[in-house]
């Protein structure tokens, strides 16, 4: 080390034995003069959080742009100092809070440069100061150029190239992706599963946009999104279906405000589930469509792929060993004719018409409950409360598509105070009791019912269908009904009535908005069908739209 560099707290540190480990705990640090840093040799216990950190295990040909971008996901990286000969590195983050959450998430999660896992720690010091230090121009140049790249600002420096591990103009940590022919569900652990090969993933959203399912893939490192690009765009993740289309987002961080089954931030395992709000912030839904998935992914009625007539995947031949920045191959089975998935270890689940909705409010909830609110995204066939554990219920519905679509937008909503549960059951279809078998009522059969909505085909609702919101929309009114009889008729069945509009162009048709999403879902429930006079009964959808 040069002996001109100065430390903010006294002398350099020389090996590991002036950081702390990743451990944390109340204590505070000597301060790193001579003295004390003679103390911390060997001296694993733990400290308090710094915003220096400390990288071992550095691989020798890593550019400084490589590990730069290890810091940029979690805030600005402000500092950078490397030790090429002792394979260690020095970063210093714009904030303790940003360092502190960087080695939280890797303590669970070991990041891989170049292949090859690296350890990140505290450091005993509180600040670099490499202002005297030569060499610092690369150091200093990748700075720039990784934190633009992050920031927006794809203008970086001659002297950080490709080839020397800079990141190109227009290069992205966060990938955009599309999947094509989706004869088979692709959910977020699948992506996450495929795109680790190529390096650590950050953060998941998952959208429709188009009638297309599509994704946005932040990776700590911009690199790892380059190799992930160039190795899988064109792929299929199933044998001769879910065709990947992968290019660069115009985004170069994701704002994810949800954990659940549409978006996922690894880095904050402490985020709510949401209970089916929106996952992205009003700027990202305007860009990409409100998150969820696609309405109709499957052809035919059954849903079921094709098994015979496909080529093999183009997997069967890739290997990963030899892209930087990736985890292992992918092998593939020699089965992969028969239709089965391709990429080894996971499976396609077969779609049936059945759904499972668990953790329901058992003292609350009825058949004909549930078949009003699923029917807002399909024809309800049969409906059976579990009569051993009646905050469980089978649903039948018309067909997989309208399954898979009641699944992704009613999974996760709160239904008389319990967040439900909504999955694709392993039953093919729901049995109705056996005469004289005791049933009390728990078992309903709907399929002649007439309140079916999408029973006509090309009906225009198929075309209004929404997730759950605070806004109905109200239709089938009578000519004579005013808005005060309406909101009297909501605010009488215990509503927060927050506002009420009738359609300018068309006094048939309103919108009404509730105090929140689980009062609107309890207000269809109960006013849908309801009977209005003249020959006229109230129909009740949700809304995509506000007052």
């Amino acid at each position: 080390m040069h002996p001109n560099m100065q430390w903010a707290s006294g002398e350099p540190p020389v090996s590991a034995s002036s950081c702390c480990c990743t451990t944390m705990s109340s204590s505070t640090p000597s301060t790193a003069n001579g003295t004390d840093s003679k103390n911390y040799k060997g001296d694993r216990s733990p400290c308090v959080p710094s915003r220096v950190l400390h990288v071992r295990k550095v691989p020798i040909e890593v550019s400084e742009a490589e590990v730069v971008s290890l810091g940029v996901p979690f805030g600005k990286v402000t500092n950078l100092l490397m030790l090429k000969g002792k394979n260690q590195a020095f970063i210093e983050m714009a904030s303790e809070e940003a360092a502190i959450t960087m080695v939280n998430y890797y303590t669970t999660a070991t990041p891989h440069v170049r292949n090859q896992p690296v350890y990140i720690q505290y450091s005993n010091h509180r600040e670099l100061k490499t202002d005297n230090l030569p060499n610092q121009g690369r150091a200093q140049a990748a700075l720039q150029a990784v934190n633009a790249v992050h920031s927006g600002n794809m203008g970086l420096s001659g002297t950080a190239t490709a080839s020397d591990g800079g990141m190109m103009p227009g290069q992205s940590p966060v990938l955009r992706i599309i999947v094509e022919n989706l004869y088979y569900p692709v959910s977020l652990e699948v992506l996450h599963q495929i795109f680790s090969k190529f390096g650590t993933v950050l953060k998941i959203i998952t959208f429709t946009k188009n009638n297309q399912f599509q994704a946005l893939l932040q990776y700590a490192d911009p690199m790892n999104a380059h190799h992930a690009k160039m190795a899988l765009d064109g792929q299929n993740i199933y044998n001769g279906c879910c065709t990947l289309r992968v290019e660069f987002s115009k985004l170069t961080s994701l704002n994810v405000k949800y954990n659940n089954d549409k978006s996922r931030d690894f880095t904050r395992l402490d985020l709510p589930s949401g209970d089916g709000q929106p996952t992205m912030d009003p700027t990202m839904q305007t860009a990409f469509g409100a998150p969820g998935i696609i309405s109709s992914p499957y052809p035919g009625a059954a849903g079921f792929a094709p098994a015979i007539g496909f080529p093999q995947a183009v997997w069967s031949g890739l290997s990963m060993q030899a892209m930087p920045g990736a985890l292992g191959p992918l092998t593939i089975p020699s089965s992969a004719m028969t239709g089965r998935m391709t990429i080894h270890g996971m499976t396609p689940t077969t779609i049936h018409s059945v759904l499972l909705v668990s953790n329901l409010n058992p003292d609350s909830i009825s058949p004909h409950e549930l078949f009003i609110l699923f029917g807002v995204y399909g024809d309800v066939h049969r409906v059976k409360i579990l009569f051993n554990k009646k905050e469980n219920a089978l649903i039948q519905m018309a067909d997989a598509t309208q399954a898979q679509l009641a699944m992704s937008h009613l999974n996760g909503q709160r239904l008389y105070g319990k967040v439900i549960r909504v999955t694709i059951s392993k039953h093919q279809t729901v049995q109705l009791p056996r005469e004289g078998q005791e049933d009390q009522g728990l078992t309903k059969d709907f399929s002649g019912s007439p309140l079916h909505r999408f029973k006509k085909p090309g009906s225009k609702n198929f075309q209004n269908i929404f997730p759950p919101s605070a806004t109905l929309h109200l239709s089938n009114i009578p000519p004579s009904t005013t808005d005060d009889f309406l909101k009297d008729l909501f605010a009488s069945s215990g509503y927060t009535v927050k506002a009420f509009k009738f359609f300018q162009k068309d006094r048939k048709m309103a919108l009404i908005q509730l105090g929140s999403v689980e009062e609107a879902i309890q207000a269809l429930i109960v006013l849908h069908n309801h009977d209005l006079g003249e020959n006229h009964h109230l129909r009740v959808s949700f809304s995509k739209s506000t007052i």
